[in-house]
Order: structure tokens, then sequence, then C-alpha cells
């Protein structure tokens, strides 16, 4: 996957994930991850995170809301918890977050740097470039929040990071990746472009090459005089609706997907279905965590279809159905676990899911369609354990456990 650097407007939403959300999200972002630095080695998991639309696709794929704010706070939470315990094992550590946890960056990079050799304050000092350049170089109306930090054993890093305009109810999210991020000295056009529109006032971009002097002056940015420009911006703007309609997703994809589950799941994946509880609906789950795990970046530029996978807290486009979760979990979890054993199987028969579904030739799926399977998805909410978060809502409402 090529490097890429960029951002993404999201949306501004409030709210908690809840702890039945929050658990299952950490588990397979867990297993998500591995089974990346597995195939492909841990560099590539950084590079991932560091792709706005692939961020955006693995938390629709965990059963985020596709589109909000919330995706960035609640994946880096995931993943902090969720690798934690294989975090010597994997070498990826995960570093602050929201509020209170972004100001303790420091102190666990300080700590990462002495446990595994690595200058703790080179680190820290990337990790304060980064904020400094997207809030004060950067000065574009959005006040930062968020800050993740993630490293690996030999050095390599990625930063997520958000603000938020309150005015604009929008957040944006910044993501570097510490290659592209040394080659312009951090502070020598890190961006390769930044859009701002008149109406929302005036952006001040002390990152422009033609800021050159005025950064002299800035020591607290740094110094450095690169020979080329940071590239590969991708703008990632998501929508003001909270649904997800027909042109929020690639319906052709979406279409190979299903027929691939359809057409081929029971005949070559034999393995996969003898493993209780798995049907059709938990291959199309598994297939689209496939494509997570194996696909190219130019399949990612429709991170709603991945929310088709397990739903959304908030029930948009259907409840998250729990025995499907579970299930994804578990298959991916076992898979991984015969994969380390030199079993690699149904390892490999996910990834085979993946390929069948980027060769098959299929129709796409007509938004008749798709409106019907997310019906159908309502439908079956009670038989897939399906769960919002207003159900825990009415639940506390009527005093009932849930």
């Amino acid at each position: 996957m090529p490097v890429a650097t960029g951002s993404a407007d999201l949306p501004l939403h409030g709210g908690r994930v809840p702890a039945w959300l929050a658990s299952r999200m950490a588990r397979l972002g867990r297993v998500i991850v591995e089974a990346i630095a597995h195939e492909y080695g841990r560099t590539e998991v950084l590079r991932r995170l560091a792709d706005p639309f692939w961020f955006q696709s693995f938390g629709a794929v965990m059963g985020m809301d596709w589109h909000s704010s919330g995706i960035t706070t609640s994946v880096l939470a995931a993943l902090k918890r969720g690798l934690a315990p294989v975090e010597r094992e994997l070498g990826l550590h995960v570093c602050g977050g929201r509020g209170r946890a972004s100001r303790r960056t420091p102190d666990e990079l300080n700590a990462i740097g002495a446990r595994v050799g690595l200058d703790g304050h080179a680190l820290v000092r990337a990790s304060r470039l980064c904020a400094k350049v997207d809030s004060a170089a950067v000065q574009d109306g959005f006040e930062l929040y968020l800050h993740g930090f993630i490293v690996a054993d030999d050095g390599a890093w990625t930063v997520v990071q958000q603000g938020m305009n309150v005015a604009r109810r929008q957040a944006r999210r910044y993501h570097w990746i510490w290659d592209r991020a040394a080659t312009g000295g951090f502070i020598d056009e890190p961006h390769a472009a930044i859009e701002g529109r008149p109406s929302e006032g005036d952006i001040v971009n002390l990152t422009d090459h033609r800021a050159g002097a005025a950064r002299g002056e800035m020591l607290t940015l740094g110094r450095g005089d690169p020979e080329a420009a940071l590239g590969g911006l991708r703008r990632l703007r998501m929508p003001a609706h909270h649904d997800v309609r027909a042109e929020d997703i690639d319906l052709r994809r979406l279409g190979k997907t299903l027929a691939a589950v359809a057409d081929r799941g029971p005949q070559d994946f034999t393995d996969l279905m003898l493993v209780p509880g798995v049907g059709a609906r938990t291959l199309f789950a598994l297939a689209l965590c496939a494509e997570v795990i194996h696909g190219a970046p130019s399949r990612f530029a429709d991170p709603a279809r991945f929310s088709l996978a397990h739903g959304g807290k908030d029930g948009h486009p259907f409840p998250v159905p729990l025995k499907v979760y579970d299930e994804t979990i578990r298959v991916l979890k076992d898979a991984l676990g015969r994969a380390k054993l030199g079993e690699s199987e149904r390892l490999g028969a996910i990834r085979r899911l993946d390929e069948r579904a980027r060769a098959i030739d299929a129709a796409p799926v007509t938004p008749a369609e798709l409106a019907a399977g997310v019906e159908r998805e309502w439908r079956a909410k009670p038989a897939l354990g399906g769960r919002t978060v207003a159900d825990d809502r009415k639940a506390r409402q009527l005093g009932l456990p849930f």
C-alpha cells in the first residue's frame, strides 16, 4: 500500500460507545491488526492507519457509525485496549487518545523507548511537532482534542489526531506517517493540499513553502531544509446525513462481495463452513473484514459499504447483529491462531473470500436491493441479537437488565 497522509472531515457527534460494542471493537480490531501484521508485516499496519479512507472503513466494519467524528476516538481506544495484551509480541504500541489521555503521550513514549531501546526524546519531539503543525502552523478553525501515536519497535510511527469546529459542527482528522513527515522536516508543506472556503474565514498556513521566512522565527516548530514536499494527501469528506444511502456505496463492489459468498462460499470454503454457527451471513461479514485486511487502497473510497458487515450502534444502516459479530471474531481469531502454528488453511480461506470478490463477474446491487437487504436485517434483529444504543436507553427506562 502506498504511503498516504491526509485529512478527513466528519460530522461532529456526541455520545459514548456502549460497553457491549467497545469490548467487541477491541477484540475485532486486535485480530484484524494481527492478521495484517502476520500477512504483510507490522509496518503495513502503520501505513493503513495513515490512510483516511482505510481508517474510516476499519471503523465502519467494527460497527461504529460510518461517518461520525466518534469513529476516530473509538477506533484508537479499541486499538489501545485490544493490542495492550499483545503489544510486546506484536511490536506495536498505541499511545495517547482523547483529552487527558492525549497529554500522557510523552510519558508513554518515553516508557516505550526505555523498554524497547528507542529514542524516547525523538518520539516525543515527533509527537509534539505533529500536534503543533496541525494546531498552530495550520490555523483552519479546528481545535485539536485528540492525539494518537502508534509506534513500532523499530521506531516507525503513525499519528492520527482530530480537531473540532463547534460552530460548523464538524471534526477534522489528520494523518501522519514517519517517513513522509521526515521528508518535509514536519513543516515544509507536510500536506499536499489544504482546502478552505472564504466564507469560513481566513486560513493561516505556515506550512506553505512561501512562508519559509516566517517559519524561521518559530523555532518551536523545528528546523529543516527538505528536498521534497510531502505527498499523497487524500481528503475524505463525509456527508451530513446519518443514514446509509445507495449513493454512499459502490454498488458494483457490494454485488461482487455478495456474489462471492453466495456462489462460492459453500463450495470453496468448506473448512470455514464447518465452524459451528457460520453461515452465509457470517461469511458476508468475513468477506468485508477480509477486504479490510487484504484490500488495495482504491477499494476504500466508499467506507459506508463496510458498515454492512456489522451495522452501527445508532441503527445505521441496521442494528449491530451481536451473534454475527461474535462469530466473525471467533472465526478470525481461530484462523489467526492456527496460522501462527503453521496451519494457514483457514486464514488462507478468508483471504480467498477477498480474492474471489475481486475476480468474480457480478452485476451491481440496485438501490432497491440494498434497501431490501437493510430491511431484512431489521426484521432479523431478534434472531441475530441486534442491538443499538436506543435499546439500551429503553431498557434503562424500564429498569430492565440488558
